[in-house]
C-alpha cells in the first residue's frame, strides 16, 4: 500500500475514534433517570404527561405559567393542558377517562370524588409522596378521603362571605363600613337596598338571589348549621336536616328572600355574580374565587367583603377542586404525574394562587401568614375556615338540581316550604341509599 494513503487512512480512524468517545461521553453525561432531573439512558424524548382543568380563566392562564415553571425544573417532563367548557366537563371525564383517553393528572370538584372513586376511574395518593395530609391541610381535606385513602389534593379552598357593594350602601343610607353581621341585619339592609321600577321590575336586587349558584351551599353548610341543626350522621349515611327544625328553619329564611321579602329573583343580569359585578346587586353571597374576576371583570366596582351573618352559631361553606390522578396511569407517567401534582400543592404554587385566582390556600402553614390573614378581602374568609364545612356529596349535580327544584316548586307552583322541602329530603337521601347500597355490595 501506498505510505502516504496509508497515514491518510489511520488519520481518519483515529478522528472516528475520537468522535465516537467524544459522543458516548455526551450520551452517558445525558443518562440520567427521571427521578435525577432529566431524560434516563436511551430516552430520545421526555415522558409528556396530560392535564385536565374546566375553562376557567384566570385558572387556565395561571396553570399555563406554572407548567414553564415546573418543566424547567424538571427538564425530563412535558406538561400539556387541555381544557373543556364547565358545562361539559363532567361528562367529559366521565367519557374518556373510563375509555383510557383522559389525562394523567385531574382537576376535579370534591363533590365529584365518590362517584369516581366508586366507579374505578382514581387511584389512591402514595402516603410517601405526600406525607401529613391531616396535619398540613384544614380539616375540610377529610371529604377527599375514601375507605381510608385519600384520592385528592387542592391547591386552594373556597369559602363564602358576603360580598357587598359600599356605593350602593352609602346611596341606600346605610353605612358602607357596617355589613349586616346577623341573619335579622341581613333582610333589614337588603330591604333598604332594593329599587325597583314603576312596573314592579328590579333595578337593583338587595340581595342576589340563585339558589343553583351558591345559595345550595349557604343553606347546607352555613345557614343549617348556624341554626342549630347538621348535615349528615357521622358514617355519612343518613341526611340529617329534618331531624330538628333547623333545617326547615334554613330553607325558609334561604326561600324567603325572594317569595316574602322579594329583595332578589333568578335570572337576574344572567346570574348573581354577572348582577354584581355590574353594580344591579348591592349583596351577594359567593365565594373567596370570585375576588380575581372582580378584580380582572370589574377593577373600579367599590365593594368589600365581610364573614356570613350569623344567627345561633358561626358556619360557612368550604368547597375546593382537588387534583387526582386516573388509575390507568403508571410507569414513567405516573412518576411524572406524582412530581406535577406535588408541584401544584406547593408553597409557592399556593401564593400564586391566590394572587391569580383568589381561592385560599389549602394548607394552614400558606394560609394563617399575616399578609393573608390582615388582608381586607381575603382575610374576612380566612377567619373563617375554622368553621367550615365541607359536606359529604354522592353525586353534585344531582343534588344541586334536587335543592333548586325544591325551591322552584315553592316558587312557581305554590307548594308550601314545608312541603317542598320534605320532598328535598326524601329524595336527597335516596341518593344517599343507593350510593350506600352499591358500596356495601362490592366489599
Amino acid at each position: 500500500m501506498n505510505p502516504m494513503k496509508q497515514r491518510r487512512g489511520l488519520r481518519f480512524l483515529v478522528i472516528g475514534v475520537l468522535l465516537l468517545s467524544i459522543t458516548a461521553c455526551s450520551a452517558k453525561s445525558s443518562g440520567e433517570s427521571l427521578e435525577s432531573g432529566t431524560a434516563s439512558s436511551g430516552e430520545s424524548e421526555p415522558v409528556t404527561i396530560e392535564y385536565w382543568q374546566y375553562e376557567f380563566p384566570a385558572k387556565v392562564e395561571l396553570i399555563d405559567t406554572l407548567i414553564k415553571e415546573f418543566e424547567s425544573e424538571h427538564p425530563d417532563i412535558k406538561v400539556k393542558q387541555t381544557n373543556f367548557p364547565y358545562d361539559q366537563y363532567n361528562q367529559k371525564v366521565a367519557t374518556l377517562v373510563p375509555a383510557g383517553k383522559g389525562p394523567d393528572v385531574i382537576n376535579l370538584y370534591y363533590g365529584w370524588l365518590p362517584k369516581y372513586v366508586q366507579s374505578g376511574y382514581l387511584q389512591p395518593l402514595p402516603e410517601s409522596k405526600f406525607p401529613g395530609i391531616a396535619d398540613n391541610f384544614f380539616p375540610f381535606v377529610e371529604t377527599a378521603k375514601l375507605g381510608g385513602n385519600y384520592y385528592a389534593l387542592p391547591t386552594g379552598v373556597r369559602t363564602l362571605g358576603l360580598f357587598y357593594n359600599k356605593d350602593l350602601f352609602a346611596k341606600a343610607g346605610l353605612d358602607p363600613e357596617k355589613p349586616p353581621a346577623t341573619w335579622e341585619e341581613l333582610v333589614t339592609d337588603a330591604k333598604a337596598l332594593t329599587e325597583t321600577d314603576k312596573n314592579g321590575q328590579f333595578v337593583i336586587e338587595g340581595f342576589a338571589w340563585e339558589p343553583g349558584s351558591q345559595l345550595h351551599h349557604w343553606f347546607r353548610d352555613g345557614l343549617l348549621y348556624q341554626a342549630g341543626g347538621k348535615d349528615t350522621s357521622e358514617d355519612r349515611r343518613q341526611i340529617l336536616w329534618n331531624e330538628s327544625p333547623a333545617g326547615l328553619e334554613a330553607f325558609e329564611y334561604l326561600v324567603d328572600f325572594a317569595t316574602v321579602h322579594k329583595v332578589g329573583i333568578n335570572g337576574f343580569y344572567t346570574d348573581d355574580a354577572n348582577a354584581f359585578k355590574t353594580g344591579h346587586a348591592a349583596i351577594n353571597v359567593d365565594g373567596s374565587y370570585r375576588l380575581g374576576s372582580i378584580k380582572k371583570d370589574a377593577p373600579d366596582l367599590n365593594f368589600a367583603v365581610a364573614p356570613l351573618p350569623t344567627y345561633k352559631g358561626k358556619s360557612t361553606q368550604a368547597s375546593f377542586w382537588a387534583n387526582a390522578i386516573p388509575a390507568n396511569v403508571t410507569g414513567k407517567k405516573l412518576e411524572a404525574a406524582t412530581a406535577f401534582l406535588q408541584f401544584l400543592i406547593s408553597k409557592g404554587v399556593q401564593e400564586q394562587w391566590v394572587e391569580k385566582v383568589g381561592e385560599l390556600p389549602a394548607q394552614k402553614e400558606v394560609a394563617l401568614q399575616d399578609k393573608y390573614v390582615n388582608d381586607p378581602l381575603l382575610g374576612p374568609f380566612i377567619s373563617q375556615l375554622n368553621d367550615a364545612n365541607a359536606h359529604f356529596f354522592i353525586d353534585e349535580t344531582q343534588e344541586r338540581t334536587l335543592f333548586v327544584n325544591a325551591v322552584d316548586e315553592v316558587l312557581l307552583n305554590g307548594v308550601s316550604e314545608e312541603e317542598a322541602f320534605n320532598d328535598l329530603v326524601t329524595k336527597t337521601q335516596k341518593l344517599y341509599d343507593d350510593y350506600w347500597a352499591k358500596q356495601d355490595k362490592q366489599k
